[in-house]
């Protein structure tokens, strides 16, 4: 069942990801959804599977998304030059892929984000071992 719930996990990552692009900035590229899933994905994981205080997972969230966006961005934006994102105009830019900013906004991202894995693995997750072992 771990397939099932990491691959329910990146899902909900990618279609909220695009929602959020969509009011962000009215519009989206396909890679985006592609890559907040994966981003959703490893929050999920910091969220419910390290066992360190929750600013410790904010701020490790925080930068894995960044360096998830650093790596995605040499590849779309560099390697293939399909321009998704540019933030050579934002102060403390690397390569124009990402930004100090942009990195503040997954931390403030990360807080209610950490909650919400929580939740999601408590209410759909928790209990599907322990059925297994009951039957």
């Amino acid at each position: 069942m771990l397939f099932f719930e990491m691959v329910t996990v990146y899902a909900l990552g990618a279609m909220s990801y695009g929602a959020i692009e969509l009011i962000w900035r009215g519009f989206t590229h396909w890679t985006m959804p592609l890559t907040g899933g994966l981003c959703f994905l490893f929050l999920y994981l910091i969220a419910t599977r390290f066992h360190v205080p929750l600013w410790k997972k904010w701020v490790l969230s925080a930068a894995v998304i960044t360096t998830v966006e650093f790596l995605v961005g040499l590849i779309v934006n560099i390697k293939l030059g399909w321009r998704v994102w540019d933030y050579s105009d934002r102060a403390f830019n690397l390569m124009g892929q990402i930004c100090l900013l942009f990195t503040f906004y997954w931390f403030l991202l990360a807080i209610p984000g950490v909650g919400v894995c929580g939740q999601l693995r408590k209410r759909l997750f928790a209990n599907r071992g322990s059925r297994r072992e009951q039957s």
